[in-house]
């Protein structure tokens, strides 16, 4: 996303560190579906789950590990998560629809409020996240799509 074709997003205050169930399965859907990419290798512990990877997005960076129950640490159960994670994309309707299509649920499909475009899915991981995007001119309700 460029200065000039939309707003600048301040960095964020905080760093979202993911827990997630099967850590190998949502580096590759953060991979194909938000164009996120390993910076580094993953941290892999003796008994095979990763302890930690770092995930740079176009827009910022996303650290993930596996569940560590013994820690406390639990990926979030259906419907259950407390935060969303507002990703800014240069086109909301291919990300959101390629979400869909790799195994996300559109919570709310695609609107344009307050100067942008916009949605929530949920990853097949359990995380929400709200895609921010330009306007495009187009008519508002012009695509049309359904939860997964």
């Amino acid at each position: 996303m460029t200065a000039t074709d939309t707003e600048v997003f301040p960095r964020a205050g905080a760093l979202p560190y993911l827990i997630v169930g099967r850590a190998r399965s949502a580096i590759d859907w953060y991979r194909q579906v938000f164009d996120a990419t390993l910076a580094g290798d993953p941290v892999v512990l003796e008994d095979g789950r990763i302890g930690h990877a770092e995930l740079v997005f176009p827009t910022g960076m996303v650290y993930l590990a596996e569940e560590f129950p013994e820690m406390g640490l639990s990926a979030p159960e259906a419907g259950a998560t407390s935060v969303s994670l507002m990703l800014p994309v240069d086109d909301t309707d291919a990300v959101l629809t390629k979400a869909r299509d790799a195994g996300g649920t559109v919570e709310r499909w695609i609107a344009e409020s307050h100067g942008h475009r916009n949605a929530t899915l949920l990853d097949p991981f359990g995380h929400r996240w709200l895609l921010v995007g330009p306007l495009t001119g187009r008519r508002q309700g012009a695509a049309t799509g359904t939860g997964r």
